[in-house]
């Protein structure tokens, strides 16, 4: 599921580009990022979910967020979408088992849903709790009927776990029929430009046709990117619509907090 660049004239006035594959600067108009960054800016909390049978039944596109604990998820979500507190992060990794919906849509029109699931892999969580939620995400990614995309959270410094290769086994079938998988290197301020260098090319071997970005909310590095990327996924060509862009993203480390999701209030 190889993507090619797009090396022809962009057409910000009627739509966004399409990304280049991976960790590369895009050659969209600065102004298609503001577009997108203004849109994930109306993420709302929708609702949360205790087991896959409480979900509600979507027909609007839905990205879901998945990553091992201390991944950077949540951290992730809250600069994609521009609000320092959408996805919380629990104080105590790993013990949150919950599937949290976010809303998206201009003008109070839901047109797409980010999902937050839970981290998996904190070692505080006792094993049968931690096979009872793989097995929970497992279903959700296989029978979750409007899931478009899913973004794989990994820390370069520690690569891909034993757990993200079964999540990789798990979505294979259904990105080889054309769901959209990205995976973002996260905390990518922790690395040298060599190392962020080398992460990517490994992570594109690894990634099984999916997109690859280095993305680092205290550097800011990779938000536009994946904010365009999330829009093409969902809207495939949509007429954009200008409006005032977003606020400035809030100031937080990639560190700042852990990513296991938390109950929302």
């Amino acid at each position: 599921m190889t993507k090619q660049e797009n090396t022809g004239p962009t057409t910000a006035q009627n739509s966004l580009p399409k990304h280049p594959e991976s960790g590369r600067a895009g050659n969209a108009a600065p102004s298609d990022a503001t577009l997108a960054l203004g849109w994930l800016h109306t993420a709302k909390f929708l609702t949360t979910a205790p087991q896959l049978h409480f979900l509600p039944a979507l027909e609007v596109p839905e990205i879901a967020f998945v990553g091992r604990s201390n991944a950077g998820k949540s951290t992730c979500i809250n600069t994609l979408t521009q609000q320092k507190q959408l996805a919380f992060a629990s104080k105590k990794p790993g013990r949150t088992q919950h599937i949290n919906l976010f809303s998206l849509g201009k003008h109070g029109v839901m047109d797409a849903v980010l999902t937050d699931l839970p981290g998996y892999g904190y070692a505080a969580v006792p094993k049968q709790d931690k096979l009872r939620w793989q097995q929970v995400m497992a279903n959700y990614l296989v029978s979750r009927k409007n899931l478009t995309g899913i973004v794989l959270m990994c820390d370069p410094r520690h690569g891909l776990t034993e757990l993200d290769e079964v999540l990789l086994d798990v979505i294979r079938p259904r990105v080889q029929e054309g769901l959209k998988f990205l995976v973002v290197l996260t905390k990518a301020d922790k690395l040298t430009r060599s190392e962020g260098a080398k992460a990517l090319s490994i992570m594109r071997l690894q990634a099984g046709g999916g997109s690859v970005v280095l993305f680092s909310a205290t550097k800011r590095t990779g938000i536009e990117e994946v904010a365009r990327i999330l829009w093409d996924w969902t809207h495939s060509g949509a007429p954009v619509v200008a409006d005032a862009g977003p606020p400035n993203p809030p100031e937080s480390g990639d560190a700042a907090q852990d990513d296991s999701a938390a109950d929302h209030p």
